[in-house]
């Protein structure tokens, strides 16, 4: 997100100063890694919990169009840095990969013909297939139907344009860009305190790690985007906006194959439903990924509960989030969330062979020796008091930014990196109103559909697949 903002800002405005303080030795290590998240380039093509069946019936498909709609802003702003040379091999960040989801039984069967049916009248999701015809699934999926046993219903979804993101590659690619483009980097740094100065100015508190040495830097923006440790950055700015949010952090695990044999039998991303009381970044699917040139799946993740707020956190983050505003909201979460807490215990108290038996539901045939076990990054997700209740538990990304546009803070996860593009125009807009009507024609530039509801322009649609494809080297 940060590597996606500064990007975008230094085509708008070269001159604009910008540094960046990062806590690690390298850049894209915490959730960006590419072994902390599972490299999917979300657009609702297979995660069935964009897709909500209504009481009547029908399937409601505004969540996925809005996923599917920003993760087409991202394939364009990609394509152009690659178009003016500005990244290079977009082979060694994306990858064409089908994205299918998978179910059985027969109320999910049907459930998946109708989510199949309404997405498919919309031209964003041109091309998907249908399918409960188990000699076609054996086709598409051979690893998961071969010796499947039992005559359960079972149906999937199938569409070729689907892929693979390696985002920590990307993170890595834009920010050896901005260092072409003058941008100041500093590694192993750590932002002690930020404050509010007398003339309008932000004073960041950095502290050297390797040193100890100490540094005051001042700004006129600020961009918190230090994934799970942006709430802590948040809090200590003391901006209004940030008072009575709190953080609840899931930690996920992966299971990983990288036996040739096994890898070769499966070229897809498969999502299927989540287990009833689960959290929404723990459905079960299995992935092809493709991670310094090599072939491997992935399946998961299984979620987990840890304290800390990042991988390379403090088993201390979440208590010392806890602040006299916030108390009260974190409490009421955890009444309302007790069966997902008792969820997440269970989830972590799993044995390896135990994980092998869910991961058998989707490959028969798994053997324990072919999979180990890889933990992923922390999650934080948002909590805070809405209309729906004191203390709710947010699964998706949220912007907060101080009223006059001085700072702002990325929190929560999901759907994560592949909407970075989105959600940094979001912040632009929301922090520097005074700029966009000028800014507006490079925008469009970079961004060709920006503004325009991609939905109801199926031309666009089809021009801008065919142009980020090619850029971005997605034809089969």
């Amino acid at each position: 997100m940060s590597a996606t903002l500064g990007s975008l800002l230094k085509e708008l405005v070269p001159d604009w100063e910008i540094t960046v303080f990062e806590r690690l030795a390298k850049p894209g290590e915490e959730s960006s890694n590419e072994w902390n998240n599972a490299g999917t380039g979300h657009s609702s093509l297979c995660e069935l919990n964009y897709t909500v069946e209504k009481p009547d019936g029908t399937v409601d498909i505004s969540k996925a169009i809005k996923v599917n709609e920003e993760y087409q802003l991202s394939r364009q702003f990609w394509s152009y840095l690659v178009n003016k040379n500005l990244i290079r091999n977009p082979r060694d960040f994306i990858r064409p990969l089908p994205h299918m989801s998978l179910v059985q039984g027969e109320d999910n069967v049907n459930f998946l013909r109708k989510r199949f049916e309404a997405l498919s009248r919309n031209p964003l999701f041109q091309g998907m297939e249908f399918s409960a015809d188990p000699e076609k699934l054996r086709e598409w999926i051979p690893l998961i139907m071969k010796n499947r046993s039992g005559n359960e219903p079972i149906a999937a979804t199938k569409i070729d344009s689907g892929t693979d993101v390696n985002f920590g590659a990307l993170t890595r690619m834009l920010f050896d860009h901005l260092q072409k483009q003058n941008v100041t980097i500093k590694f192993k740094q750590n932002v002690d305190d930020i404050k509010r100065t007398r003339d309008g100015l932000w004073e960041l508190k950095i502290r050297n790690l390797d040193s100890g040495v100490t540094e005051h830097h001042r700004a006129k923006f600020v961009f918190i985007g230090g994934g799970g440790g942006s709430l802590h950055l948040l809090q200590k700015s003391g901006i209004p906006e940030g008072k009575g949010i709190g953080g609840f952090p899931v930690s996920g695990i992966f299971m990983v194959c990288q036996n040739p044999e096994v890898v070769a039998q499966h070229h897809a991303k498969v999502y299927g439903k989540a287990p009833v009381g689960a959290p929404p970044m723990s459905v079960p699917h299995l992935d092809k990924r493709f991670i310094y040139d090599k072939e491997m799946l992935f399946f998961g993740p299984f979620a987990g509960f840890s304290p800390k707020f990042l991988k390379y956190g403090s088993m201390l983050d979440l208590f010392t989030s806890l602040k006299l505003h916030n108390i009260g909201t974190m409490i009421a979460s955890g009444i309302n969330n007790i069966s997902l807490v008792k969820y997440l215990i269970k989830e972590l108290m799993l044995s390896k062979e135990q994980r092998m038996e869910a991961l058998r539901e989707f490959v028969p045939n798994a053997k324990s020796e072919d999979w180990e076990l890889v933990v992923a990054g922390q999650r934080v997700q948002v909590v805070k008091d809405t209309p729906a209740g004191k203390g709710t538990l947010q699964f998706g990304t949220e912007v907060i930014s101080a009223a006059d546009g001085s700072i702002a803070a990325l929190l929560g996860a999901s759907p994560g990196a592949s909407t970075a593009v989105s959600v940094m125009l979001d912040v632009i807009q929301k922090c520097f109103p005074q700029h966009i009507k000028a800014w507006e024609p490079k925008i469009k530039e970079m961004i060709p559909s920006y503004g325009v509801s991609l939905q109801e322009n199926p031309q666009l649609i089809q021009e801008i697949h065919a142009s980020t494809a090619r850029t971005l080297g997605l034809n089969n």
